[in-house]
């Protein structure tokens, strides 16, 4: 069933909370709900707007936007330790998280309280200390509106997804061309710790050791002590990706700043993956406030709304951290953030 809206303000379905407006919205349920949406055909201008978590209006959306909320939770199979699980796009991903924890599921527990919902997960390939979406996602279930007659569902494999840092085929070629219906994981009952990462392997150890538990709650309380609340200051997360360089450019950046960390990439061993929040934190930039924006005093990667910012000025605040990081490190770091 689905249920629709008419110029009606995003403020609080985004995020950042900055105050614009949608001519329509659509909260949908069903692949039958889309075939009703589009049978008329395709809207001049639409997309997906899932939890509004990584996504910063400038201006009203003159449009429709399309909403996922169906939110089941489904156990497909049970082969040995392996469970494959199906979930609808609509689910807040941490619930999905939470449930795998309380049912003994191991794979997705280092990617605890990123906002957002399952059918964004994909998108973006989310990641967080050390773990990536993609390592435990088998398939996308997607509706395709500009295909066949009326659109037509088609699932898509992990390889097919094309996953890479930050980067999948859903904001590629079929950005604007996919809506996410849902997504199968496949989850493990062996102990599979991935604690490595920063001070994941402390905060577990703190708590009695590497259960499923006690790293989603190091996890919790690591992101807790680092990022707002979105309720507090609105923010969409991370808005800078990690910048990959070259390996003569790191190392020559590491005889300039010996503690600067570095991490591989999984574009091979001639690439290096840098930490972005180190070097706007560097620049000068952690905390800095310009009007009503800022860059967050905890977690430089982080751009936060004080209070009644508009999305250009998010944006403004965005072009002088690239511009400052390039200047001091002739390192060039891209937004994650999607903007409209």
């Amino acid at each position: 069933m689905k249920q629709e809206f008419y110029n009606i303000s995003l403020c609080n379905r985004n995020s950042f909370h900055v105050e614009q407006q949608a001519e329509r919205l659509v909260e949908f349920t069903s692949e039958a709900d889309l075939r009703e949406i589009f049978a008329a055909g395709l809207p001049e201008r639409w997309m997906v707007f899932s939890g509004g978590n990584n996504i910063l209006f400038t201006q009203d959306y003159r449009g429709l936007l399309l909403t996922p909320v169906a939110d089941r939770i489904e156990i497909l199979s049970e082969e040995g330790d392996r469970v494959r699980v199906r979930v609808e796009a609509g689910l807040e991903w941490d619930d999905l998280v939470a449930w795998a924890v309380e049912h003994e599921l191991w794979g997705l527990e280092n990617l605890s309280l990123i906002p957002g919902k399952v059918g964004a997960a994909p998108v973006q390939n989310i990641g967080a200390y050390g773990s990536e979406a993609k390592d435990c996602l088998l398939e996308v279930e997607c509706f395709l509106p500009g295909e066949g007659e009326g659109g037509v569902v088609r699932t898509f494999s992990r390889e097919e997804c094309r996953f890479g840092y930050r980067e999948s085929i859903f904001k590629q070629e079929l950005k604007g061309r996919a809506i996410i219906l849902a997504v199968t994981f496949a989850l493990s009952r062996t102990a599979q710790p991935n604690i490595g990462y920063g001070d994941v392997a402390r905060e577990v150890e703190a708590r009695g050791g590497a259960t499923l538990k006690n790293i989603r709650e190091a996890i919790c309380s690591i992101r807790r002590s680092k990022l707002p609340d979105t309720a507090v200051l609105g923010n969409a997360g991370s808005f800078f990706k990690n910048p990959v360089v070259d390996l003569r450019k790191s190392e020559e950046l590491k005889s300039i700043y010996p503690e600067m960390p570095t991490y591989p990439s999984a574009e091979g061993p001639e690439r290096v993956k840098l930490a972005a929040g180190w070097l706007i934190d560097r620049a000068g930039l952690k905390g800095y406030r310009e009007g009503r924006v800022g860059v967050h005093d905890r977690q430089a990667l982080v751009l936060v709304n004080h209070g009644g910012a508009t999305g250009s000025e998010v944006i403004s605040l965005a072009r002088k951290v690239q511009q400052q990081v390039l200047e001091k490190f002739g390192v060039e770091i891209d937004t994650e953030v999607n903007n409209f």
